[in-house]
């Protein structure tokens, strides 16, 4: 009876050892991602960075904090940059052309590398002008030039760069007022350039056909009225534009949208070649600065300058929005100015934390994010 009491016991002591190497009884649920949730402390997820592995939970730490122009937070692409007017990304996908509104600077710039000036136009910053506009050659696979939309002594204009070479008026004469010379920029895809220009302070522009102010014009590389365009001899596809601060859109689809700054209120609109933008697809009655943005056949980011933060809606084919639209990375990087697309899908933002806003010692920046994919929060 002895041994078989101590033969039981030694079997009961193997099954309960066994028992120890159970999973965790809390395991992370299947599937979670970083939220970019303002009530959830925001944290971009990184290309390239590997997934925890830990299933405990890890105490919250204060984000990291730069010192001089170095910033450890693996989000940032660039540092100590003047207040970002524009950007494109590069075909690459890792480097991107940075402009700096105020000094004309147009840089390259990729994470681990130092920022590289292509090019320096002069421009007159004032009256929310200098360079507000970045966009490649359609062709710049073979020709490696690029546009930019700036604000000099005289007007606003549409110039062509060719790194280390001076700029080339390409669309001069459009408008300079007081207020009012902020342009925005694109590659519609289809071989042309779209360019988004401000009223010039005068509200009567976006109305005159015979003024390049306030519309949204389509041009080829040369600056001439875009083949196919509703009128064969003008640039102009839409009217009633204020102060813009981006143009994104999908070109597969044929949907652009134009985000704009006026006296009420700040709007997007979907651009519709031939046609007025009429009323806007969305409004901000709190007018927290509408600036750049990106767009893909679900979602629509836009930049928001004076509220420092993201702001994702979901489109439908026929130009509205489904869901909930969604206020993202609030007071994450402080105040975003540009965005653009890479076609990694990643998302590419610049900020102007030097213009009015609370500067760290790294600002301003560029940066590289997973776009954020929206929530159910309600409308601002």
């Amino acid at each position: 009876m002895r041994r078989l009491l101590l033969g039981m016991t030694a079997v009961l002591g193997t099954l309960l050892a066994g028992c120890a190497q159970f999973p965790d009884e809390h395991p992370r649920p299947w599937g979670d991602q970083p939220s970019l949730e303002p009530q959830a402390g925001p944290q971009p997820s990184i290309e390239g960075e590997p997934p925890p592995n830990d299933d405990r939970p890890t105490p919250p730490q204060a984000p990291p904090q730069s010192v001089g122009c170095e910033d450890p937070d693996p989000a940032v692409v660039a540092t100590c940059l003047d207040p970002v007017g524009a950007m494109v990304v590069l075909p690459d996908g890792q480097s991107a052309l940075v402009g700096e509104r105020a000094t004309g600077r147009v840089l390259r710039v990729q994470r681990g590398e130092k920022p590289v000036e292509l090019a320096q136009i002069p421009v007159d910053p004032s009256g929310g002008g200098g360079l507000t506009g970045l966009a490649l050659s359609p062709s710049y696979h073979e020709d490696e030039l690029f546009y930019a939309y700036v604000t000099t002594s005289s007007d606003n204009r549409v110039v062509r760069v060719a790194a280390g070479d001076r700029p080339k008026p390409v669309l001069t004469g459009i408008p300079k007022g007081a207020t009012g010379n902020s342009g925005a920029m694109l590659d519609d895809g289809q071989g042309a350039l779209l360019i988004a220009t401000g009223d010039a302070g005068n509200p009567a522009n976006p109305a005159n056909p015979q003024s390049l102010a306030g519309k949204v014009l389509r041009i080829d590389g040369f600056g001439k009225p875009a083949e196919s365009n509703p009128d064969p001899k003008s640039p102009v596809v839409a009217a009633g534009l204020t102060a813009p601060g981006g143009l994104c859109g999908t070109p597969a689809m044929g949907m652009y949208w134009v985000t704009d700054r006026s006296g009420g209120q700040d709007a997007l609109y979907r651009v519709r070649f031939g046609q007025p933008l009429g009323s806007p697809a969305w409004t901000w009655a709190e007018r927290p600065g509408v600036a750049g943005c990106v767009a893909d056949p679900s979602t629509v980011v836009v930049a928001l300058r004076d509220a420092a933060a993201l702001y994702t809606l979901h489109p439908a084919p026929d130009g509205s929005f489904t869901g909930q639209p969604t206020k993202v990375m609030e007071n994450t990087y402080g105040r975003f100015s540009a965005a653009a697309l890479g076609p990694d899908g990643l998302l590419w933002l610049g900020t102007s934390n030097k213009d009015g806003g609370s500067p760290k010692s790294s600002d301003d920046r560029a940066l590289r994010i997973e776009p954020p994919s929206g929530g159910s929060a309600g409308k601002d």
